[in-house]
């Protein structure tokens, strides 16, 4: 399994976690999103949208979206409870994640941190719905 990701990336870091405490066998393949290697020929046959992560299978299947992958890769194991409302409780922190989180704070400190941005150059929503989230 090759997993396609920049380690820059919270979502990308979450596949990479679940791999590694679950010690399934993968190749990381770092994928520099400021360069924007996502753009590429090779990466768009991958993943049309363009983001990672991805996850390419040895079959030759890929999946997007860390939540799908995560979930995936963790099936029948510890980390999803095996009580379908544990699990759908499980789904709604993770899709709170996706919706609140994601799009207001990790934009945010991806702008900051990455980009070099000042605070005061931030869209002042995001940081608003960051503040709630």
């Amino acid at each position: 399994m090759k997993v396609y990701g920049d380690t820059k990336s919270g979502n990308c870091l979450k596949v990479k976690w679940v791999c590694d405490h679950l010690a399934l066998p993968y190749t990381w393949i770092a994928i520099d999103i400021l360069r924007q290697e996502t753009r590429s020929a090779r990466f768009l046959e991958l993943n049309r949208a363009g983001q990672v992560p991805v996850v390419e299978f040895d079959d030759g299947r890929t999946l997007a979206q860390s939540n799908a992958i995560i979930r995936y890769l963790a099936r029948g194991s510890g980390l999803i409870p095996a009580d379908p409302f544990a699990a759908a409780k499980m789904d709604e922190w993770l899709f709170w994640e996706q919706y609140s989180h994601e799009p207001a704070i990790a934009v945010c400190r991806f702008q900051m941190i990455y980009l070099g941005r000042p605070a005061s150059d931030l869209d002042p929503d995001k940081v608003r719905r960051g503040y709630a989230a």
